[in-house]
């Protein structure tokens, strides 16, 4: 049995155990698919008391989801996307205790020649713009652009938008454009986005703007951010530059960063640094350094230190060890 049909086997045999309809010919469209990302090492805060400690997630947080799609005919496409997020150091389903199960992504949708429409949770672009334009990635453990972002008290909202509708423009000559919006329903008020990509050879560009009034406890925040990243080959470098005006606590937050991904061997060795500058407030300086081993397509093994350091208090200090596996 080949690797996609065992696949396609276990999504039945999960949309069996939570009580799906047992239509054979939906089931076998389904792919099971994810991510499983644990470490070990020396973890610390600004300011805070270094832990020794299995991690989940450093990387890459550990995730698994289900998407399918049907052909509708003339060119239209239908599709869904059901995502979780869950901690391999401990078993749990979530990034932390109380977070809904598919809060990684919940959508369904239409394709066709005019792009993509999603309806339910959607992934931010602002999120995934600042993961693809910086050397770590979407990591939360080691990224000092994602840590900026948000995890920070900059950006809020999240890394993903419920309740919201999502489109995405078809590519032309390697420019696209995303529009998305969250309804408020009877939670504050409306998030709103947008953003235009460019792709094309080595070069890769992208402009991003949000605004999050969404949620009675989330601060209000417009959020604005320009990436790039050029691959020459033996390197490729990235930069980053946005503002975050937080209209609650009525701050603005300058952050940048920069970066360089160099491939070594059958892996790469990854640098980047960034800054955040509030109006007032602690500056914070972030830097990581790491190497990513791929022992296959699949699996890959890292070394990384990152030193974050807070005005005003003694930087913390991480060093971890990890493996990701993609199945």
């Amino acid at each position: 049995m080949s690797y996609t049909a065992r696949r396609s086997v276990l999504a039945t045999a999960i949309f069996c155990a939570v009580g799906a309809s047992p239509v054979v010919q939906a089931q076998s469209s389904v792919t099971v698919f994810g991510l499983v990302d644990a470490s070990i090492g020396r973890f610390q805060a600004p300011g805070g008391t270094s832990i020794t400690a299995v991690e989940s997630g450093k990387m890459t947080t550990s995730n698994w989801g289900m998407r399918g799609s049907e052909d509708l005919g003339g060119g239209l496409k239908a599709s869904f996307s059901i995502e979780s997020f869950f901690r391999t150091d401990v078993g749990a389903v979530g990034r932390f205790n109380g977070d809904p199960m598919f809060t990684r992504s919940a959508w369904v949708g239409l394709s066709g020649g005019f792009g993509s429409v999603n309806l339910g949770r959607n992934t931010t672009s602002l999120f995934q713009n600042v993961l693809r334009l910086n050397a770590f990635g979407d990591s939360f453990g080691f990224s000092p652009s994602i840590r900026h972002y948000f995890s920070s008290n900059t950006a809020t909202g999240d890394t993903g938008w419920s309740d919201s509708i999502k489109y995405v423009s078809p590519s032309f000559s390697g420019l696209s454009m995303t529009l998305h919006a969250a309804a408020k329903e009877t939670d504050g008020g409306y998030n709103k986005g947008a953003s235009a990509t460019y792709s094309g050879g080595p070069l890769d560009l992208s402009a991003t703007w949000q605004k999050v009034e969404k949620g009675a406890t989330v601060n209000d925040t417009d959020t604005w951010s320009l990436g790039g990243s050029y691959d020459f080959k033996v390197i490729r470098v990235f930069a980053q530059y946005g503002e975050v005006d937080n209209d609650t606590v009525v701050n603005t937050f300058k952050i940048s960063g920069l970066g360089a991904s160099v491939p070594i061997g059958e892996g790469r060795a990854l640098l980047q640094w960034g800054k955040v500058k509030p109006d007032t407030g602690a500056k914070r300086d972030t830097l990581s350094v790491g190497y990513d081993y791929f022992l296959s397509k699949r699996t890959d093994v890292y070394a990384v230190f990152m030193n974050d350091k807070l005005s005003g208090v003694s930087a913390g200090k991480n060093y971890g060890l990890g493996i990701r596996h993609r199945f």
